[in-house]
């Protein structure tokens, strides 16, 4: 990276420094700005390239961020910063196994951790959970505090069922951090596993009471997430709304809070909280099917096929999605059929 920013004029570099400043920010508009006025400059930068592609990705502009990051590889089959763009794309399309080719590439020329993580991720979306920690282990055994990997590695151990040994995980990852709520979650929750839910469900509505931990959004999705497994929805949904004030970019407690109000027979108030996931999420198989499911219950199956049409738009190459919408237009013509 250092070195292909030699390679750019000062006032590309102080453009492509800014971009960097701004993205960090999360000041996304006013970055994409700076990278697209040095590329007026230097047009065929990869790096100016990759770096923008970077930037619609993080604003989930899919095929934007495709189109510059083939535009490069067409030239530089090997870029890394473009196979990383790509890999990110394939992930968010549940397309697994080629955004684990393009991970594994992209790494063949940046050693950087954070490609091995998202390699032991992917291994872990795919169900290969003994890849994945050989893979995170990797780099434990040479740097054994490194938050990330531990956080990862405990979050597959729980997947496996092995609690015991993520419990131990999360507590070595919440001495390093004590202050990252969601590990302090998973230790509550872990530990609260040998204990009865309705004494975890009290001591959780304690907690949560407290100066210190009022705020603490993953908290509070706990005990709502207790709350809705012991029958309690309207309590329940109270906590995830908590949580969400909170945590505003936490898809979970959305997700959660739409359940709720779906159990509660709230449509209305589920299918909008839905959908927002769905928008975010198009490969939540458990949501979209609920969507369906309230929107048949309302007679309402147009709406779901514009719901469908419109997430869509913003993920055009999810092959999954263009088959549902088939299926759902096609179910939609039979009753249509069958009612003349």
């Amino acid at each position: 990276m250092l070195r292909d920013t030699m390679k750019l004029s000062q006032f590309c570099r102080i453009k492509w420094e800014r971009a960097r400043d701004l993205k960090k920010k999360g000041a996304y508009q006013e970055a994409e700005k700076e990278l697209k006025e040095a590329l007026e400059e230097e047009p065929d930068n990869f790096l100016l390239k990759a770096s923008l592609a970077e930037l619609y990705l993080r604003q989930d502009r899919l095929v934007e961020a495709r189109i510059l990051a083939e535009a490069i590889l067409s030239s530089d089959s090997q870029n890394s910063q473009a196979l990383y763009v790509l890999g990110e794309i394939f992930f968010k399309e549940n397309n697994l196994d080629e955004a684990l080719q393009c991970f594994h590439q992209a790494q063949q020329k940046d050693t950087s951790p954070y490609l091995t993580l998202r390699i032991a991720q992917t291994f872990r979306e795919m169900g290969r959970f003994d890849e994945a920690l050989e893979t995170l282990d990797s780099v434990l055994v040479r740097e054994s505090e490194n938050l990330r990997f531990l956080k990862e590695k405990a979050l597959i151990l729980n997947r496996m069922k092995r609690r015991d040994e993520a419990l131990r995980v999360y507590e070595k990852a919440q001495e390093l951090d004590p202050k990252d709520s969601f590990v302090r979650k998973e230790v509550y929750r872990l530990r609260g596993l040998k204990r009865p839910d309705q004494k975890t469900i009290r001591e959780l509505e304690t907690v949560v009471k407290l100066p210190s931990r009022k705020d603490d959004a993953q908290l509070h999705g706990f005990l709502g997430q207790k709350l809705k497994d012991a029958g309690k929805l309207k309590e329940a949904l109270a906590e995830f709304q908590a949580a969400r004030r909170l945590a505003p970019e936490n898809l979970y407690f959305l997700k959660q809070e739409g359940f709720c109000h779906y159990h509660l027979g709230a449509y209305p108030e589920a299918i909008q909280a839905l959908s927002q996931v769905f928008r975010k999420d198009p490969n939540d198989y458990i949501v979209r099917t609920t969507l369906k499911k309230m929107y048949v219950t309302t007679k309402n199956i147009g709406g779901f096929i514009t719901l469908l049409e419109d997430v869509l738009k913003d993920h055009p190459h999810n092959v999954k999605l263009i088959g549902v919408l088939r299926g759902v237009k096609k179910e939609a013509d039979v009753e249509e059929a069958d009612a003349t």
